[in-house]
C-alpha cells in the first residue's frame, strides 16, 4: 500500500468525519432550533481535532524507520487523548450545553472508524 493511498484513506476519513458531524447537528438544528445544534457540534469537534491532530503527527513519519513510527504513534495517542480531556473540559465551561446530544455528536464522528475498512478500494 502506497502513502498516497494511505493518506488518502485518512483524508476520506476525516471528510465524513465532518459529513457526519454536520448531518447530526443539522437534525438537532431542525427538531429543535440552535441551541439545541450546539451540543452535538462540539462534540463532534471534540472527536474531529484529535483525529486530525493524530492524522497529522502520523503523516510526517512517511518513510521513517520501524522504531520511529512505533514511537511517534505513542506519543501521537497520547496527545490526542490528551486533547480529548482538555477539549471536553472546555466545552463543559460553556452555558446550555446538553449530555445527550453532545455525546451523540462525539459518538457519531467515532463511528466513522467503524466503518473504514468500508472505504477501501
Amino acid at each position: 500500500m502506497t502513502a498516497e493511498r494511505k493518506l488518502s484513506t485518512v483524508s476520506k476519513i476525516l471528510t465524513l468525519q465532518v459529513l457526519i458531524i454536520l448531518v447530526v447537528s443539522s437534525g438537532f438544528y431542525i427538531a429543535g432550533g440552535s441551541s439545541k445544534a450546539l451540543s452535538p457540534l462540539l462534540g463532534g469537534v471534540a472527536a474531529f481535532i484529535p483525529n486530525l491532530y493524530f492524522a497529522l503527527r502520523m503523516a510526517r513519519t512517511a518513510g521513517q524507520d520501524a522504531q520511529k513510527i512505533v514511537r511517534s504513534f505513542y506519543a501521537g495517542e497520547s496527545g490526542k487523548l490528551i486533547l480529548t480531556g482538555i477539549l471536553f473540559v472546555i466545552i463543559f465551561q460553556q452555558p446550555n450545553i446538553e449530555l445527550l446530544p453532545l455525546m451523540t455528536g462525539y459518538v457519531a464522528a467515532l463511528s466513522i472508524f467503524w466503518f473504514a475498512l468500508i472505504l477501501r478500494d
